[in-house]
């Protein structure tokens, strides 16, 4: 593995509690592997292009994606673009559905900071929707059933024959990380 990157999710930012945790383990453990994660602007478009910019042209064998709620969507666009491996954290099935209810202005997690989310943007989340998960050995997902946000429903049929963790409780955040992220370094070849 040489690039790994890490994409968060609606609202969410490089701060994030697991992408901070992610961040500090590849510091202290993989240092020579590149580790990008980027803060992702509200269009899709925009967030896909700068994704595909920082996937580079890293041979797909060598890259990895995960994705965090809506990340975990854009992490399968870019999975299925190139081939490569993705873990999906309470992945976005429908964000198109699912923040066309948040159209306007509203504010970041961890910095207050206001953006905008426009209407034209659910219809960029449509236009990027695949068709179907092709390769599910290429996926790994953690879903939690006690994901307040999504339906962990909807997670499990998209992604279902996919190896991964379905977890009885948890949240949206999965604030028990920690506990997973073993799991997740071994599927992208980084842990024991």
């Amino acid at each position: 593995m040489t690039r790994v990157l890490y994409l968060h999710g609606f609202r969410s930012s490089p701060q994030s509690m697991k992408a901070r945790m992610f961040a500090a383990w590849m510091q202290t453990h993989q240092p020579s592997v590149e580790w990008i994660c980027p803060q992702l602007p509200p269009s899709p478009n925009e967030a896909m292009a700068l994704v595909r910019s920082a996937a580079g042209d890293a041979p797909t064998e060598q890259l990895a994606v995960i994705g965090s709620s809506l990340g975990g969507f854009y992490a399968t666009v870019l999975a299925e673009v190139r081939g490569c491996r993705a873990v999906l954290l309470n992945p976005a099935i429908d964000p198109a559905r699912d923040l066309a209810r948040h159209i306007g202005e509203t504010t970041a997690w961890h910095s207050d900071e206001p953006f905008y989310f426009r209407a034209e943007f659910v219809g960029e989340l449509r236009a990027m929707t695949p068709a179907a998960v092709t390769q599910p050995e290429r996926y790994f997902t953690v879903i939690a059933k006690g994901d307040e946000v999504l339906d962990w429903h909807e997670m499990s049929a998209r992604y279902k024959a996919c190896p991964g963790k379905l977890l009885e409780g948890g949240d949206h955040a999965l604030s028990d990380f920690d506990v997973h992220l073993p799991d997740v370094l071994r599927f992208i070849g980084l842990g024991d």
